[in-house]
């Protein structure tokens, strides 16, 4: 979890029992406003850069369908319009196009666009709507000059509204400032765009890494359909155009009596003539590369004809078929024949059996087109990545984190870089690092790539056991973890530092259920017993005094890790091995604290001042005495030696030991309902 400062352009702060009362001033209001919104949702963010767009002279027919409904001189007669098609249909570009030409609009006085939000799976400030609205009351804020001072005031009245329910922030930040206007009718109407809604598929503030897909995405979207649905009534001049795959619940609702009157729905896939837009930008695509290599002549007529057929109108088929051929180190002609000239006869049932058969065959050809001696490593390295994604960030890049896999694996060095060389059509390319460090990192191109790889049924000899996966990155995490001793330099060893980083959320995951266990009894006991060989506390005290890469996650975190280890639940005969390994993991927790804390001194490399300043040590140092103290597990002290050497600091340094204390505090206000008493010697 990581930490929001809600009171940093506060002032005149008064506590009154657990009461609080903040005032943000007039200047500050916005900027306040500003800094909890999502602003990688918006459609001009840094993040999205550059942002999907519809190609020239392709999906007119919707964009025209869009602003003709919109119609923003009078509005439209429905307030909510819904497009919805298939993933890869191309809604985020045609979303990202009506945004950019609404904001384009020359002859108005006035902006028609009024807030975008860009939903993304990915992303932890995007993939939950815990920013949404505020992100949407800024933007309007921002976009309607005459709302600017009554959404300042609301925000100046009461800070903490950022805290409350999505409801209440819905009523606070945009229906009451714009009832403050007064008269609504001479305000013209603006739009509001919604893309990617299926995308929300978490209901926490922030995304944990164990989470891949919130449980309850269906209520979380359903969730953010009645907020809309709420501004609608209230009659404001707001026009929603929502954007989403048609998921069976997003289509039940809003086929619902409530929305029936309200929206207006289009299916992108009936829209147009999408085999003419596919065409366009086929044929234009292909004089492009052919120009560039040289061959006027290329693609011709009967290649180019072809190649729509097999399109079939997918716009991301086609343009998945020309990231594969602009390759510089092969012949686009004799890329494009092999694709051309495949075919999925020995896989009829598989052919018709769904919407993206053509995508996936074209996905089996791309990773055919890979040498066969090199195919199982292939397989082996992307498994990686894809259990492992989760806990590298976004600006780490492709490149490095494969090189960790490589180390971490025992695989000679850049086996992995190489093993990938000809994905390049479905994966991000490997020199691009995102200069926004809040998401994951984010290798796959379209999320129907790693959905292929775990469906055996379509990917064939290429299906990708991500469970197997994670035992074998977890297996080998332990052994690794093995070889640290007091002389390893972490910052020279970054697959030792993954390995310490990533060890406990893997273990939850592999190990979460007690089923799994007894599926798997003869590895989960191969697993404990590389664990009680560890010198975990020598890997505590290396992991929580390193500096150097940061990845994803900490090493205590979550307390399913603790907990994990009652998951045999007496039921097996090696429960005494288990309960082996849950004492071993405690005493070293303890002991690694017990360590640092006697390092730390006036003449001592380690300085109180520095622990106190790390936020992963007091994130770590909560969750082990909220693990401890908390009855629902232990309900104990920590040892002896922990508070006497807690004591000690104290004593030793009080202002340190209080920053200490009130930093651990503040990252657990909730969460830590019991704590230590410190402040007795």
């Amino acid at each position: 979890m990581s930490s929001v400062s809600y009171f940093k352009n506060a002032n005149n702060f008064v506590a009154n029992n657990t009461t609080f009362t903040t005032y943000v001033s007039g200047t500050d209001a916005l900027q306040f406003l500003y800094e909890h919104s999502a602003t990688g949702a918006m459609h001009d963010s840094e993040e999205r850069f550059p942002p999907p767009m519809c190609h020239p002279g392709t999906r007119e027919a919707v964009v025209i369908r869009i602003t003709d409904w919109y119609g923003y001189q009078q509005g439209p007669g429905k307030p909510i319009m819904w497009v919805h098609a298939p993933a890869g249909y191309g809604k985020t570009a045609v979303a990202g196009t009506v945004s950019k030409m609404l904001e384009e609009t020359v002859g108005l006085d006035f902006s028609p666009l009024g807030a975008t939000f860009f939903f993304w799976r990915t992303s932890p400030e995007r993939n939950s709507p815990a920013r949404f609205i505020i992100t949407i009351a800024y933007q309007l804020a921002m976009s309607i000059p005459e709302l600017t001072p009554h959404v300042e005031n609301a925000v100046k009245r009461n800070p903490m509204i950022l805290r409350k329910a999505l409801e209440v922030q819905l009523v606070k930040l945009i229906v009451e400032p714009f009832k403050a206007v007064g008269e609504l009718e001479d305000i013209p109407k603006r739009l509001v765009i919604i893309d990617g809604l299926d995308e929300c598929i978490n209901s926490e503030q922030e995304s944990r890494v164990e989470k891949k897909y919130a449980e309850d995405q269906e209520k979380v979207q359903v969730r953010v359909l009645e907020l809309i649905h709420t501004l609608q009534s209230h009659r404001l001049p707001l026009s929603f155009l929502i954007l989403s795959r048609p998921e069976a619940w997003i289509k039940q609702h809003i086929e619902s009596r409530p929305f029936n009157g309200v929206v207006e729905t289009v299916n992108l896939y009936e829209v147009g003539d999408r085999m003419g837009d596919v065409e366009k930008y086929v044929r234009a695509e292909l004089s492009r590369i052919g120009a560039n290599i040289g061959d006027k002549e290329w693609p011709g007529e009967f290649v180019a004809h072809r190649f729509v057929s097999k399109a079939n109108g997918h716009m991301l088929y086609a343009s998945t078929v020309i990231r594969h051929i602009e390759d510089p180190y092969d012949d686009p002609r004799e890329r494009l024949k092999n694709i051309l000239d495949s075919s999925s006869d020995s896989n009829r049932d598989l052919a018709h059996s769904t919407p993206f058969s053509s995508l996936y065959e074209l996905y089996r050809q791309i990773m055919r087109s890979c040498p066969a001696s090199n195919r199982s490593l292939m397989v082996e390295v992307l498994e990686d990545i894809m259990v492992a994604c989760d806990y590298f960030p976004e600006h780490l890049g492709l490149k490095r984190a494969l090189a960790i896999l490589d180390s971490l694996s025992g695989r000679a060095p850049g086996s992995g870089i190489r093993a990938i060389r000809g994905l390049h059509a479905v994966l991000r390319p490997i020199g691009t690092i995102d200069n926004v460090n809040r998401s994951r990192l984010r290798p796959f191109i379209h999320s129907t790539f790693p959905e292929f790889l775990r469906d055996r049924q379509v990917s064939l000899e290429f299906a990708i056991d991500t469970q197997k996966g994670e035992r074998r990155l977890l297996l080998k995490c332990l052994e690794w973890m093995s070889t640290v001793t007091m002389q390893t330099k972490l910052e020279e060893e970054d697959h030792l530092l993954f390995a310490l980083h990533v060890s406990r959320p893997l273990w939850t995951q592999v190990w979460s259920s007690k089923e799994v266990v007894r599926s798997c009894d003869a590895e989960y006991l191969k697993a404990v017993h590389q664990l009680l060989a560890i010198d975990l506390k020598t890997c505590f005290i290396k992991f929580l005094s390193h500096s150097g890469l940061t990845l994803r996650t900490s090493t205590f975190s979550s307390i399913n890790f603790f907990d994990s280890f009652g998951r045999s639940g007496g039921e097996f005969e090696f429960e005494s091995f288990v309960q082996q390994a849950h004492v071993h993991v405690r005493s070293s927790i303890d002991g690694a604290f017990v360590y640092l804390f006697s390092q730390v001194g006036q003449n001592s490399i380690l300085k109180l001042e520095a622990l106190s300043s790390s936020e992963l040590f007091c994130e770590d140092l909560g969750d082990y005495v909220n693990w401890v103290m908390s009855p629902s597990r232990l309900g104990q002290w920590p040892s002896q030696d922990f508070v006497q050497a807690l004591k000690n600091l104290r004593r030793e340094d009080k202002h340190g030991f209080n920053k200490l204390v009130d930093n651990t505090r503040a990252k657990y206000m909730r969460e830590l309902k019991y704590s230590i008493p410190w402040d007795e010697d």
